[in-house]
């Protein structure tokens, strides 16, 4: 048998069409390297968002083309993801050590909102990614006890606060710092100096992403955040309800005037298997998310069901990407987690440390 042909590896490659990014894998970007040795062929991809859990998927359908086109015997590939930092808002300066900062957001309240953010967090996390997650709401913080955290971060210096952690995440919060039952009585300008605080003063450690959980709404908190916080993009969560998708409309219209792109659309509680008889029933009505994505030209990530262990994992401080890493719901989380990231990973990139800084000196 003759040598194959590069060329013909890379026709092979571009019969196989990643789900995530919407693209073949050459289209993508994705081949770093193809290494040729008689019957044999190894192939670098190197995937720009964080898919350790789904490698071996995609290794089976390049193994699948590349073996079925060329006939080569010995097909090795090697799957490595780099997630780099993408663009933020003009004039806002990004944060140290944090690549990029996605915003979770509903319009309004007891949508999963928080437990969504966190099981996202998680999910990014067991694919691979470093990840914090930011709970940004002052008046009910909700994550240190989803995240299964108590007692008070540590600060080295005296300025600066160092994040708590687990399950591979470093998470910090407001609930960190005050009594689980004590009321924030705070007003607007305090609720969002203590945003930018946390943000900025914790030792944030070499993140790819850093999940904000934000409270419901459209005020001060959220606004403090669009205008000052570098986000590179926010997903909406919503129910199929027809208030809560009212709602959430005003949501996703505020972050297209602040200019921070949606990465898409989260439909929570999108329908209810009872745990009894398996009868399954839309309680909160059918289709609103993905009619609301299709209006608004973006993307659904992906829909969740309503049931009663994500809300009992949540409460128990173990949330169920950790809870029941394997469960159908855990691969729901996943794979939406992998489409924001890599919807992120097609917008522009941020190229300001590249640039140097201009100083002039008068001589």
């Amino acid at each position: 048998m003759s040598e194959v042909s590069r060329e013909k590896i890379e026709h092979a490659l571009e019969q196989v069409a990643d789900p995530h990014l919407g693209s073949d894998l050459v289209a993508a970007k994705t081949v770093q390297d193809i290494r040729i040795s008689g019957e044999s062929v190894v192939i670098d991809l190197v995937m720009p968002y964080p898919c350790s859990r789904w490698a071996d998927t995609l290794r089976a359908m390049v193994i699948e083309s590349v073996s079925s086109q060329t006939g080569l015997s010995g097909v090795t590939v090697n799957i490595s993801h780099k997630i780099i930092a993408h663009s933020v808002q003009h004039g806002v300066k990004r944060l140290e050590n944090v690549k990029n900062i996605i915003a979770v957001a509903s319009g309004k309240g007891g949508v999963g909102k928080s437990t969504t953010s966190a099981n996202l967090a998680l999910a990014l996390a067991s694919e691979g990614a470093t990840v914090g997650l930011l709970d940004a709401d002052i008046y009910g913080p909700s994550q240190p006890r989803m995240m299964g955290l108590s007692g008070q971060p540590e600060s080295s210096d005296g300025k600066s606060l160092e994040p708590m952690q687990n399950y591979g995440v470093q998470t910090m919060s407001i609930g960190f710092l005050i009594d689980e039952e004590t009321p924030m009585i705070w007003r607007g300008p305090m609720v969002t100096q203590a945003l930018e605080q946390l943000l900025n003063d914790t030792r944030w450690r070499d993140l790819d992403y850093l999940i904000i959980d934000l409270p419901p709404g459209t005020g001060d908190t959220q606004l403090t955040l669009a205008q000052k916080v570098p986000v590179s993009g926010a997903i909406i969560v919503t129910t199929p309800q027809d208030i809560a998708l009212l709602d959430a409309r005003k949501g996703l219209k505020m972050f297209e005037k602040v200019e921070v792109p949606i990465l898409g659309i989260v439909e929570n509680m999108a329908t209810h298997v009872c745990s009894q008889c398996g009868h399954e029933e839309h309680i909160f009505g059918k289709g609103g998310g993905q009619t609301m994505a299709k209006e608004a030209g973006i993307q659904l990530l992906g829909s969740l069901p309503l049931e009663m262990s994500i809300r009992l994992q949540a409460d128990s401080g173990k949330p169920t990407v950790v809870a029941e890493p394997n469960s159908r719901t855990s691969d729901a989380y996943r794979e939406i987690a992998r489409r924001a990231a890599a919807k992120l990973s097609r917008q522009a990139k941020d190229y300001s440390a590249k640039f140097p800084n201009i100083v002039i000196q008068n001589t």
